[in-house]
């Protein structure tokens, strides 16, 4: 990890998948998705999202009923998705996912800013928020973590059957490790208030990645 400190929020650029002209509804969530990932969801204002996206308050009522379920729809439609595109789908193009984790660490590190420092990752940041007196949240935000976790036992299952990493490595030990250790990376550096925390966070990632590579 390298760290850009004058970069913006990496949580929040356009991703594959994000070129299309989006629908109303589409801006909405969008727009929700920022304000709660920059104030929290029950800080989060329906003004100032409907104040970034020029649509009516009828409008936002029609897509979302309640700022609950809009707070439902950013987890499962904006969050998961992000989550997806960042950290599993890449994997899947590596025949040795300890390369294909060490290049997602570098380039995530190189991409965050001191801004992404200050905000945290959304889906931590809500877990802490949200799972512990919602239980909406905490399924919704627990679903992503499952699947996150599933993905990583299947790519790291398939390289030890290639016996391309070493026979002690259990897949779903590892897997819990990383996803946690991931996530624990930038909450430390937010705690801190410190970008070196997670570059040196990554660097121990890094370190244990190719240690355990044959």
């Amino acid at each position: 990890m390298n760290g850009n400190a004058d970069s913006e929020v990496y949580w929040w650029r356009p991703l594959e998948g994000d070129d299309a002209e989006p629908d109303t509804r589409q801006k909405i969530l969008f727009a929700a998705y920022k304000e709660i990932h920059m104030h929290g969801f029950q800080a989060a204002s329906l003004k100032n999202i409907l104040a970034h996206t020029g649509v009516t308050k009828g409008a936002l009522y029609h897509h979302f009923p309640n700022k609950t379920e809009l707070g439902y729809a950013v987890i499962e439609e904006v969050i998961a998705q992000r989550i997806h595109l960042s950290f599993i789908h890449p994997l899947q193009f590596f025949e040795n996912p300890v390369d294909g984790f060490i290049e997602l660490i570098l380039g995530a590190g190189s991409a965050f800013s001191m801004r992404d420092i200050e905000l945290g990752c959304p889906l931590t940041t809500l877990s802490q928020e949200m799972a512990p007196i919602d239980e909406g949240f905490r399924v919704r935000l627990s679903t992503i973590y499952e699947q996150w976790n599933k993905s990583v036992v299947e790519v790291f299952r398939q390289a030890k059957q290639d016996n391309l990493i070493i026979d002690i490595v259990e897949p779903e030990q590892i897997a819990t490790m990383m996803v946690a250790t991931l996530e624990g990376c930038l909450n430390a550096a937010k705690v801190s208030q410190n970008l070196g925390k997670l570059m040196q966070c990554g660097e121990g990632l890094v370190l244990y990645l190719n240690l355990i590579r044959k």
